[in-house]
């Protein structure tokens, strides 16, 4: 068989197709608001450019024949796009690869892109998510207690209103990706779902979730701070005033619930019986007597996100145990989190450029770009990707923590 002259468009669509083979958690989230930004597609975008996503605006029910005008508020959420990729060298002869031989070639270089775009995604997932389960950690290597994490996941999405329409994943550690199989091993199952699992060793979809497995699930580790007392009635918003933090820093990222905040539906704004659990979005250092907080407290009005207020006086409670780390695994809907992949400027041929590609498929966009070495007598192919994560629905996402 002849051997295929490499080209940056053969290097493009095969490297599109691994990277997207590749990638678990970036697989499985929203790529719907890419449709906003084919204004600025002809020229490309640039690293550091920030595109805000806005969400839909609530309203209140209005009872009775009367109306009651309503004000319409709209929120963004910003993303920030970041670019990265990864350089290959060819010598002469490399450069008449057989595809075999390339796709070998470009599956090793695509490995660490799709790994960090997944890590990006996860950190995110992290730090915004806020409701989270089994606190203590306890992998659930038991059948009641896998059954127990898997629905406590999907009653916490359902209080958020997530949809219950099979677009709910839970992306796992290696841990608790073992542990779930052990757990529900005794379950019946369809043949062939239980024919798959067995083979692949991964959970397959099942209870209302899909599953994928993830070196990449993020780790919190909460600091050696010990809860102190609300200091202060009628606190709303984004801040928190407490008695001074006590023993050690209240890390970014730990979870913590406020006495007498209880979650509500965010249609019905009713109660849901549990308390509202809050990320911690900036580290507070002993001494501090103020806990920035998310999502912000909202007691009336569309946006209504709790029942009251934190009871003055009262203590808050940090989920965990001080200085212990948990993997942050993840279950979630589509919603919850954004991609966006968008193209670059591209240069044209010429001025030490040999040959340029950028192709997109699916939401996912890559660029090859080569150019000429001739001291080394090398071709060298850059392969760019152009990308950016956002919460965009944080609540529709529920941390489960497992002991790392």
């Amino acid at each position: 068989m002849t051997n295929t002259l490499v080209t940056c468009s053969i290097v493009a669509r095969e490297t599109l197709a691994i990277l997207r083979n590749m990638l678990s958690f970036s697989e499985n989230v929203n790529r719907d608001w890419e449709d906003e930004f084919t204004s600025n597609m002809a020229r490309g975008y640039a690293p550091g450019q920030t595109i805000n996503i806005k969400r839909p605006p609530r309203y209140m029910y209005r009872a009775g024949r009367v109306a009651v005008p309503q004000a319409t508020v709209e929120t963004t959420i910003p993303l920030t796009l970041s670019q990265g990729g990864c350089d290959i060298n060819f010598t002469s002869l490399e450069r008449t690869l057989s595809l075999t031989k390339l796709e070998d070639k470009l599956s090793a270089a695509i490995a660490p892109v799709a790994n960090e775009i997944d890590r990006q995604g996860l950190a995110v997932a992290h730090f915004a998510a806020f409701n989270t389960i089994n606190p203590a950690g306890a992998l659930p290597i038991t059948q009641a207690a896998a059954l127990g994490i898997l629905t406590d996941a999907n009653r916490r999405l359902d209080e958020m209103a997530a949809p219950r329409d099979r677009r709910r994943t839970l992306i796992s550690n290696p841990a608790l990706n073992g542990a779930l199989i052990q757990g529900l091993a005794g379950l019946f199952n369809a043949s062939d779902k239980i024919s798959k699992q067995y083979r692949s060793g991964m959970m397959v979809d099942s209870l209302g979730l899909a599953y994928g497995m993830d070196q990449n699930v993020d780790v919190h580790t909460n600091g050696a701070a010990t809860a102190t007392n609300i200091n202060g009635p009628n606190q709303v918003g984004s801040a928190i005033t407490v008695i001074a933090v006590a023993a050690g820093t209240l890390t970014r990222g730990t979870v913590i619930t406020l006495p007498g905040v209880f979650a509500v539906n965010p249609q019905s704004r009713t109660s849901t019986g549990v308390l509202m659990n809050f990320v911690v979005t900036a580290d507070a250092i002993a001494g501090a007597t103020t806990i920035n907080i998310s999502p912000a407290i909202v007691v009336s009005g569309a946006f209504q996100n709790v029942t009251a207020s934190p009871t003055t006086a009262a203590p808050y409670v940090i989920l965990g145990a001080a200085s212990t780390a948990y993997a942050a695994n993840v279950a979630y809907h589509k919603d919850a989190f954004t991609l966006a992949m968008v193209p670059m400027w591209a240069p044209r041929g010429g001025k030490g450029v040999i040959d340029v590609s950028q192709r997109s498929e699916d939401g996912f966009t890559v660029k090859v770009t080569e150019f000429y070495d001739g001291i080394q007598d090398n071709s060298i192919m850059r392969i760019d990707v152009l990308f950016g994560w956002a919460a965009t629905y944080p609540e529709l996402a529920v941390k489960i923590y497992t002991l790392n």
